[in-house]
């Protein structure tokens, strides 16, 4: 006899978006056929075998529904929105995530709908890929000195461009499309930061540090339930204007905000107790445990000043800080809205 089928319906994603299937609805007898009949709404129909779905006479229970899946989800969130509604969050925005379009897609609707349940997050970005592209475009060799930028007068200039009128605006227009209602700034408006020049600045030009920081300026966008987007240059006291690594940025801003976590977007899964382990991933460490991390050798790279930034936030009063991996969709609601987490937290 002929197997009886059940047909469930659930929205179809947008373009470029995952499907995601409940967990509950994942197997051999389930077949997934896109639903181009209906008018009013695209979905996705779902048929199942009577094996897979047992009858009420079985005296079993149905696989879940999408829609139920949902509310489970949702429900299961709950302590989490309440652990965190009213609370700063500083994100740094940087690598693949800045560079895949989908990437970038799940990191903007990550904020926006932490932002719609209560947190306060902010945003701080650089743009590196997207100033050597113009850099190159006009012609412009970008040159390095130990990992930093060389930036000389004309460089600082195309720096600030791209950072402030390109890169900025686009994430503020792409959060604003999601829903959520961002603003654009830049360590100058509202003296928001003071730069100082990098130790090494003979080398490096107008490559600069955080002197001082005044979010004065933040508060009213922050209790207003908008999302900051700030670009990492700044101005010293002179007018000049100073190209600041934006984990640097991103760092002192936390402290100065006394935000309960900052979280440094990367290319790596976080701190590895063996670097050439992927599946040594320390999930959780203290102060004192990353500070021997790095006495012995085991924290070296890019991934120095990254955890040092962490370091400074977190004496200075933030209360956890996180390195995680920026190349996984929607790594942001998953170090947050879960115990897991997607990385290494670092805590006081």
């Amino acid at each position: 006899m002929a197997a009886a089928t059940k047909t469930f319906f659930t929205p179809v994603p947008s373009p470029g978006a995952e499907t995601l299937i409940p967990p509950t609805l994942k197997s051999p007898n389930l077949h997934y056929i896109p639903h181009s009949s209906a008018k009013r709404l695209p979905s996705l129909t779902i048929r199942a075998s009577a094996a897979a779905v047992p009858s009420p006479s079985d005296g079993a229970s149905h696989p879940k529904s999408p829609e139920q899946f949902r509310v489970e989800i949702l429900s299961e969130s709950l302590p989490y929105i309440q652990r965190f509604r009213g609370k700063t969050i500083v994100v740094k925005y940087g690598g693949a995530a800045m560079k895949d379009p989908k990437l970038k897609a799940s990191v903007v609707s990550d904020l926006v709908l932490l932002s719609c349940v209560g947190l306060r997050p902010i945003l701080v970005h650089g743009g590196g890929p997207e100033i050597n592209r113009w850099l190159k475009q006009l012609n412009i060799e970008p040159l390095f000195h130990e990992g930093l930028r060389v930036t000389d007068a004309e460089t600082m200039e195309i720096v600030s461009m791209v950072l402030i009128g390109k890169v900025n605006k686009d994430l503020v227009n792409l959060m604003n499309k999601a829903g959520g209602t961002a603003v654009g700034l830049s360590g100058m408006d509202g003296r928001l930061l003071t730069a100082r020049p990098n130790p090494n600045s003979a080398q490096l030009g107008f490559v600069g540090d955080v002197d001082r920081v005044d979010p004065t300026m933040l508060y009213p966008l922050i209790n207003n339930g908008h999302i900051p987007v700030i670009a990492s240059v700044a101005a010293d006291e002179a007018g000049q204007s100073y190209n600041i690594n934006a984990d640097t940025v991103a760092g002192e801003l936390a402290a100065s905000l006394g935000a309960e976590k900052l979280i440094l977007l990367t290319d790596v899964a976080g701190i590895l107790e063996d670097r050439d382990d992927p599946n040594s991933l320390v999930k959780e460490t203290d102060i004192e445990g990353v500070k021997k991390l790095i006495a012995e050798k085991k924290v070296a790279g890019g991934m120095i000043p990254k955890v040092n930034c962490c370091l400074r936030a977190i004496e200075q009063g933030v209360r956890t800080a996180s390195i995680i991996d920026g190349r996984v969709q929607h790594s942001l609601l998953h170090e947050i809205m879960s115990e897991e987490g997607l990385g290494t937290m670092i805590t006081a």
